[in-house]
């Protein structure tokens, strides 16, 4: 198998060259639609000087068994319709979308990013917060 994959690549080397540039070219592009992703470090910098607000998009079940302190919690399937309570925080603070894994807060990070707001994503979700051993509140 592997065999074969070799003597693809080297007989289709220009072919395997285009794919894999089209490849680095989508992961840099979905990367960037979600805004910047941001380090477990650079939220509590951004939090502690009132720069930022966490917005937990979690289920409200796993929130409530811990999320991080300060974070507000609007569930992914109700966003849409309550993105308005977010207004008030347009103009002065980044909004900080945390998921559980960091699969879906780059989604809610765009559509901010497209309402205008300035808003990033925690890399790696509440499970990077966790595996830094950093507190969760109940």
């Amino acid at each position: 198998m592997v065999a074969h994959l070799i003597e693809f690549a080297t007989n289709h080397y220009l072919l395997v060259a285009i794919f894999a540039v089209l490849l680095v070219l989508l992961i840099i592009t979905e990367a960037r639609k979600g805004g910047r992703s941001l380090s477990t470090g650079e939220l509590t910098a951004l939090v502690n000087s009132d720069k930022g607000l966490v917005i937990d998009i979690r289920p409200t079940k796993d929130f409530a068994a811990g999320h991080i302190v300060g974070a507000l919690n609007i569930p992914q399937d109700k966003f849409a319709a309550r993105i308005g309570e977010l207004e008030k925080h347009k103009a002065n603070k980044t909004l900080i979308v945390v998921d559980g894994v960091g699969q879906h807060a780059g989604t809610i990070a765009r559509e901010l990013l497209k309402a205008g707001f300035t808003a990033a994503k925690l890399s790696g979700g509440v499970s990077s917060w966790k595996a830094d051993n950093l507190p969760l509140v109940k």
